[in-house]
């Protein structure tokens, strides 16, 4: 760092703008002698008092002409294309002057005989473009030179020899902070190997292996193309070099790329399919002017709605939160973009009264419903609370919505809620049937959409593994073939707002998140990411399925079927009948009796949730007595339909 910031310096120093003027009169001056000393057959054999005479006329018009272009001014060390360009321009300016002074004197008669062959004038401007062009080059060589000597440098490989890879190449060369050698161009395309672009080769992808990367002492992989996607990733990652990706063009810093932009290939790229796009011009027009409360907005999905909503031209913003700390995080992320529409408000989705006042005083037309309790082994462990949130906190929250007459009420539950094996997926399955049974009776439109894990999000498996990794622990999984979906937060957020948009109500909308990812394989390329080695380097220690975990997540019900909507990511569920005139009365009496009942909740739940079974869990018990229980209780109606029809 001592020895790049002292080059950094002299170059700084000794080659400023003055400088660079005087060396360039200097080689113009230089070059007049030169063509006269061409033209003459390569002698002194021409009229010296003539040409000293001369001198001082063209030292003022080349003074005049590179102060009028500017040429000095530009940074020796960066030279390009546009200042060659202007160098052009300087020297068929100092040429027109020339041609201009001699006229004019032949004329006026200014100095007694003075005169400059238009030949010689002709020749004179050549030499002076081709030796300025020369010296910047030089210098810029030089410089580069002296760089690569005292300073570290990195070898690197550019994955893609198209017009991005090309423009990462002249980033990487032209960069100050720290110094490049692109060994070589890697592309797919058959038809570029053996090639070369400004002198660096093109291999084909054959030439990536382990073996040509130890013998070329490559440091990095810079993956230089969008059109790469995990299949070609992948084997890279294998390779145990570092991997990094340049971000997508509207991503650069004023059209240009910047090093620091060039990050490492994150688990995201990894994901076993493309991101999921959403471009509909219908968003817009959905939330203009609209006042938008969105709970939980200080959680992963809530903050990303909030952040993508503030990009739409809504009336305001309305965040609820009861974590303070982290709602004052989003509120001041808001400020620093400059955005104004908002009101970030401490409350608890739980307090009836609270809530009712806000409805009352800010009036919002829409309502996004991302607050609640999703950790699986701790709601295990407390479904009281986990009722009182996911289930109260949703009923209070959709009731006082259809009381105001909200336009739309979109609520986000989870995978977890298909066929739930814990007290949380029962929680939120539970909140998709209260909502449905509101919407028999409400103006509002109640939507819900249902994903899968989220990458990123807090208390997920990513960011754990990512801490382990930091402190050089074994990642720990719960069982080695356990496999989940995953989606990065802003597209769960881009599709819950989409969603929003295309709901009439009463839908359950599900995302089409591709394949499932096996966390094992998940848990080993992300060692690979970091530069390790599996198990040299971290092991990965299995722990066995915590209580209410699943080994896979499911996206339906059974008995659930899907239709298609216009997103080809988004599909309807088409959901089992439920007895709204039964669920209903009963889902409201279990959020106000049972209080700290652990036992009752749960049994409650399991009558009200027919597919809902316990795995791994000290609940499993009631689910035989159960099953009993809707035995007895289906014979009893039986015996009642048949005393009903004896009648």
């Amino acid at each position: 760092m001592i020895i790049k910031n002292y080059v950094t310096e002299l170059s700084q120093k000794y080659a400023s703008k003055w400088l660079v003027f005087a060396i360039d009169l200097g080689i113009v001056m230089f070059t007049f002698f030169l063509a006269y000393f061409i033209r003459f057959n390569f002698t002194l054999n021409f009229d010296l008092v003539q040409f000293f005479i001369q001198l001082p006329f063209i030292l003022g018009i080349s003074a005049l002409s590179f102060i009028i272009v500017g040429s000095f001014k530009s940074v020796i060390r960066h030279t390009g294309l546009l200042d060659l360009i202007n160098l052009f321009k300087a020297t068929l300016l100092i040429a027109g002057f020339s041609v201009a002074l001699v006229l004019v004197n032949r004329s006026v008669q200014l100095v007694e005989g003075f005169t400059i062959p238009r030949a010689l004038i002709a020749m004179h401007a050549l030499l002076s473009f081709m030796f300025l062009s020369a010296s910047r080059l030089a210098f810029k060589i030089l410089y580069k030179r002296i760089k690569c000597h005292l300073m570290a440098t990195k070898r690197v490989l550019i994955y893609g020899a198209g017009d991005a890879g090309i423009l990462t190449s002249n980033t990487l060369l032209n960069n100050t902070s720290s110094r490049f050698i692109v060994v070589g161009f890697i592309d797919d395309n058959e038809n570029k190997a053996g090639k070369s672009i400004n002198g660096i080769p093109i291999y084909s992808k054959e030439r990536l292996n382990k073996a040509y990367l130890e013998l070329q002492n490559i440091d990095e992989i810079i993956v230089a193309s969008e059109k790469i996607d995990h299949t070609n990733i992948m084997p890279l990652i294998d390779l145990q070099v570092k991997v990094t990706k340049i971000p997508p063009v509207e991503q650069w810093i004023n059209g240009e790329l910047n090093v620091k932009q060039i990050k490492q290939v994150q688990i995201e790229d990894l994901l076993g399919r493309p991101p999921i796009q959403v471009n509909n011009p219908n968003l817009q027009n959905e939330f203009r002017g609209q006042t938008v409360l969105v709970t939980g907005a200080a959680g992963s999905i809530g903050s990303e709605l909030v952040k993508q909503l503030s990009n739409y031209d809504v009336k305001q913003i309305i965040m609820l939160d009861q974590a303070e700390s982290a709602l004052y995080d989003v509120e001041q992320d808001l400020k620093r973009n400059s955005k104004s529409n908002y009101k970030a408000l401490v409350a608890d989705i739980r307090d009836g009264l609270r809530i009712d006042s806000i409805f009352q005083k800010y009036q919002p037309t829409m309502v996004f419903h991302a607050a609640a309790y999703k950790h699986v082994p701790l709601m295990e462990e407390s479904p009281y609370e986990a009722i009182k949130i996911n289930v109260n906190g949703t009923k209070l929250l959709a009731d006082t919505a259809s009381r105001y007459n909200i336009k739309k009420f979109v609520f986000i539950s989870t995978d977890k809620a298909v066929n739930p094996t814990s007290v949380m997926g029962a929680t939120k399955r539970l909140a998709e049937m209260y909502i449905s049974c509101l919407q028999k009776e409400s103006k509002t439109k109640f939507i819900t959409t249902r994903f899968g894990n989220v990458l990123g999000s807090n208390g997920s498996v990513i960011p754990l593994f990512k801490k382990q990794i930091e402190n050089n622990k074994p990642l720990t999984l719960t069982h080695r073939e356990i496999t989940r979906y995953f989606m990065t937060i802003p597209e769960a957020s881009q599709l819950v707002l989409e969603a929003g948009t295309m709901g009439k109500g009463g839908e359950i909308f599900i995302f089409d998140m591709g394949q499932s990812v096996k966390i094992f394989d998940l848990a080993k390329n992300m060692i690979k990411l970091s530069g390790l080695r599996y198990p040299e380097d971290i092991d990965i220690q299995i722990t066995g399925l915590r209580p209410g975990e699943k080994l896979y997540e499911e996206l339906l019900a059974n008995g659930e079927n899907t239709i298609a909507t216009y997103h080809s990511k988004i599909m309807i569920s088409k959901t089992r009948a439920i007895d709204y005139e039964r669920v209903k009365p009963e889902i409201e009496e279990l959020c106000i009796t049972n209080r700290f009942q652990n036992n009752n909740i749960v049994i409650k739940m399991k009558q009200l949730i027919p597919e809902y079974k316990s795995n791994n869990s000290d609940f499993e018990r009631f689910d035989k007595r159960v099953q009993i229980y809707k035995k007895a209780k289906a014979l009893v109606t039986e015996k009642n339909d048949n005393n009903y029809k004896g009648l």
